[in-house]
């Protein structure tokens, strides 16, 4: 049942982010009391989610502007459903852990997510915007290493240039329209604006050459905030391209390019969460492609990706982080033997992997399939081989790959110490793990809400033609990998690929700043050695000598006539009263003679 009441989902964050620090310490190290409380935003989300009817909600007028924060349709609603839904597993996976600085970090995450999928304007967009920056930034430095705040610092960089052409677009945009409307933008008719706006969305959306930060960061950050880093940054991206930049060809083939870049590199890396983000640039190719061809089937294909991706990169991420959590590495090369040790751990993780390949009954097949049926029925050929060819890398690298060198790796047993799990990480993946089978068994669970009506025909992932292709596509990358298990073996160097062009721009940015500047600071000291400090050294000189010749003559002039005068009073006192009266007298006489004199 719908209502006209609606209850914002980043609401209840914003209050759990104030009131976590408040918490007594003794109270919050009680687990119970501690997930309960994090547990109830998620609640009320998914509660006003569900029963919200579509409207504008929360207009607030600030100075001359409208800043809407509930617009709420078809689009808005399956992107804060899944949000909701992803915030109350990670909530779950991550119950066991006692530091305040994740909830409240995780908090305000969320909340700028929520935030900008209901907001009715792009200056709203922009504050929450900024709020997710700020939050999954502190986030990755929860993990507390060295590498993270690196790392941080690095993400933090990249989203405030972001930040910065979104900016600028808005600015642009007031000073030529006089105000912020967010709406549906036709590329024909596209100002700089609106590109500055595009780039910065592109930023968050990892648009390779704009995804340095997404490989950099997301493998350093803390085991249970990665969780929510998979689901928020990329995919509020998404929605952002969605509802104002669907149909531009520039995404399209920027989309497809991302899709096999993505796998490419995750091919060829060794850290498990590293190869997992370079699979967002590539998964979130499938949606940016999907949102660039613009028809009614690809955008609908996108959100369903976007979906379906939260749910089994969520869970992958949770699967990455029990490995990591419990033998404390995610390299590859250092794991192998696991599947004695976390067998529960190697099944939700293969539920995820067979997912995020596209395979029968699993949810990545519903979605994925369809921005790929979509790209064909376009006549985008090119487009549409492409993300063939990226699906089957995914399956060689995230399906066989990962699970096999970490799990197996020719190892009959892990040989080092298996830190046991706590059981709330296990129940996270559990729900995440039966939702992807549940919406791969059952499509219309996700078909239902999707936001753009396909005429003609609904899409149908249940055909033979579809499912014979998932399986002889994903047979072949199996085949595959058999044939290239020798040489994609993992091994320890770091891909740094485009981040390797931003280290250099700045390491050249530097030199050219510092080696002017130390120039500088060389012909300052040559100055100042040879002129300045003798100069110092003549005034030290003047004034020893004022000090010996002026203020020392002055002052030991007057205590030597002070000695002396005391020295004579001394001498004058005889105590004879004659030598007194005697002296009262010549006294009285030089006295008189004066007055005598000059009166």
């Amino acid at each position: 049942m719908g209502t006209d009441i609606f209850i914002h989902p980043a609401a209840g964050f914003l209050l759990l982010a104030l009131l976590v620090p408040l918490m007594p310490a003794s109270l919050w190290k009680n687990k119970a009391l501690r997930g309960g409380l994090a547990i109830i935003p998620p609640l009320i989300a998914l509660y006003s989610i569900f029963t919200v009817e579509p409207g504008s909600y929360g207009v607030v007028h600030y100075l001359d502007q409208a800043l809407i924060f509930g617009r709420v349709d078809k689009l808005s609603i399956v992107f804060a459903q899944v949000f909701a839904i992803i915030s109350f597993i990670g909530c779950i996976y991550g119950m066991h852990v006692e530091d305040k600085g994740h909830y409240v970090c995780a908090s305000l995450y969320v909340a700028g997510g929520f935030g900008c999928v209901f907001a009715g304007d792009l200056l709203t967009v922009f504050l929450f915007w900024e709020l997710m920056s700020i939050g999954s930034t502190f986030l990755i430095w929860q993990a507390r290493t060295q590498e993270s705040v690196h790392a941080g610092f690095r993400y933090f960089l990249y989203h405030t240039v972001g930040g910065l052409f979104l900016l600028g677009g808005l600015l642009l945009k007031y000073k030529a329209t006089g105000g912020f409307a967010f709406d549906l933008v036709n590329p024909a008719e596209a100002h700089l604006y609106d590109w500055l706006i595009l780039t910065g969305f592109c930023v968050n959306a990892a648009v390779v050459p704009l995804h340095a930060w997404l490989p950099d960061a997301y493998p350093r950050a803390s085991v249970a905030g990665a969780v929510y880093m998979c689901a928020f940054t990329t995919k509020t991206a998404v929605y952002v391209l969605c509802r104002g930049f669907a149909g531009w060809e520039v995404l399209a083939i920027a989309g497809t390019f991302m899709a096999v870049y993505g796998v490419l590199y995750a091919c060829i890396e060794n850290n498990a969460r590293r190869i997992l983000s370079y699979h967002i640039v590539s998964q979130v190719g499938y949606m940016v492609a999907g949102i660039g061809i613009g028809t009614a089937m690809t955008i609908n294909g996108a959100v369903a990706h976007a979906y379906a991706h939260i749910l089994y990169k969520g869970l992958l991420f949770m699967g990455a982080g029990a490995i990591l959590y419990s033998v404390g590495t995610a390299k590859l090369d250092e794991l192998g033997g696991l599947v004695t040790k976390l067998p529960w751990v190697m099944v939700w993780y293969m539920v995820a992997a067979l997912s995020i390949s596209g395979m029968p009954l699993f949810n990545g097949f519903i979605s994925k399939t369809m921005t790929i049926a979509g790209a064909a029925e376009h006549h985008r050929t090119l487009l549409a081989l492409g993300m063939e060819v990226a699906a089957v890398g995914t399956f060689i690298s995230v399906g066989i790959k990962l699970p096999y060198f970490a799990f197996w790796g020719r190892k009959k047993e892990f040989t080092g110490e298996v830190k046991p799990l706590p059981m709330n990480m296990y129940v996270g993946m559990a729900l995440g793990g039966l939702l992807c089978i549940a919406q791969g068994v059952y499509p219309h669970m996700l078909y239902r809400y999707l936001p753009m009506a396909v005429e003609g025909h609904a899409f149908d992932p249940w055909t033979v033609d579809k499912v014979i292709n998932a399986c002889l596509l994903l047979g072949f990358s199996g085949l595959a990998f058999y044939l290239t298990r020798y040489i994609i073996t993992p091994h320890k160097a770091l891909n740094l690929d485009f981040d390797w062009f931003y280290r250099l721009i700045g390491k050249v940015t530097m030199r050219a700043i510092c080696w002017p500047s130390a120039k500088v600071d060389d012909v300052w000291t040559e100055v100042y050695r040879t002129v300045g400090l003798r100069g110092l050294i003549g005034m030290g000189k003047g004034t020893s000598w004022f000090d010996k010749k002026g203020i020392d003559t002055v002052v030991d002039g007057s205590a030597y006539t002070v000695r002396n005068i005391g020295r004579a009073g001394a001498k004058v006192q005889t105590a004879n009263l004659q030598d007194y009266l005697a002296l009262a007298a010549v006294l009285g006489l030089g006295i008189f003679a004066l007055i005598w004199y000059f009166g």
